[in-house]
């Protein structure tokens, strides 16, 4: 029986999407926050852009091949602003700052309808919730979920950027079991992508699994899957009609 449901963050219990704009506002704040810590890059907005999108694209290639997650001044001191010609040390002391702004500026972020009732109506079935989330922020994740009201509803938050491990490797799913003192089989996950949700929670040996549809789902499931979710669905308040009634 299931008594425990963990989420994934955006794209489930948030919507998310990136549009040029996000993307100049996200470069723009790096040039700025990169002049309030002594360091006037001279970069003009065009290029700046072009800089980050580079960064962030040679850190994808590395990270996607294994399913790894590395710190904000790894991926911030490595990855993105040598292209601006800062220094890991340099950029260092305020790659957290960076990861932060990147995460809520590049993405447009929004709490999907309904996400409080459905949480509510969980927790008055006695289930335990959690979220496992991939996020290069050590902070973000946390600060979202103040900022939407719902930070309390959740035992256990489990981040990539924290455990160095991203969905769907099988680690982050063992760390976030421990966590909750929760077995695999007793567990339902939500995520709005196959590749990383849905095969990751599948091989995890969850009870259940649900997806969600969401702007990020085509975008990162460009293969086929074996691992098909138990249930499919366009309303996150579906999560707790489904599993009340299988409780009865």
């Amino acid at each position: 029986m299931i008594d425990t449901v963990l989420f994934d963050m955006g794209g489930t219990l948030e919507d998310i999407f990136v549009d040029e704009s996000s993307r100049y506002e996200a470069a723009k704040r790096v040039l700025e926050i990169s002049k309030s810590h002594g360091f006037t890059l001279g970069e003009d907005i065009e290029e700046a852009v072009q800089k980050v999108k580079e960064g962030w694209d040679a850190y994808g290639v590395q990270r996607d091949s294994d399913n790894r997650e590395l710190k904000p001044e790894e991926i911030w001191g490595n990855y993105v602003m040598p292209r601006f010609g800062l220094t890991f040390e340099q950029v260092k002391p305020f790659s957290e700052e960076l990861a932060y702004m990147y995460e809520v500026t590049h993405y447009h972020r929004v709490l999907r309808p309904r996400v409080k009732d459905m949480l509510e109506g969980l927790q008055s079935m006695g289930m335990k919730l959690g979220i496992i989330s991939n996020t290069a922020s050590l902070y973000q994740v946390f600060q979202i979920l103040d900022d939407y009201g719902i930070r309390g509803y959740f035992r256990d938050v489990t981040l990539s950027s924290v455990t160095g491990y991203r969905k769907p490797d099988g680690n982050i799913f063992k760390v976030s079991l421990y966590q909750m003192r929760s077995k695999a089989g007793n567990c339902a996950y939500v995520g709005d992508t196959y590749s990383r949700d849905i095969v990751g929670a599948a091989r995890a040996g969850f009870g259940e699994t649900f997806h969600i549809h969401s702007q990020l789902t085509a975008l990162k499931d460009t293969g086929k899957y074996d691992e098909k979710p138990t249930h499919t669905i366009s309303d996150i308040y579906e999560v707790y009609t489904i599993l009340k009634e299988e409780q009865k």
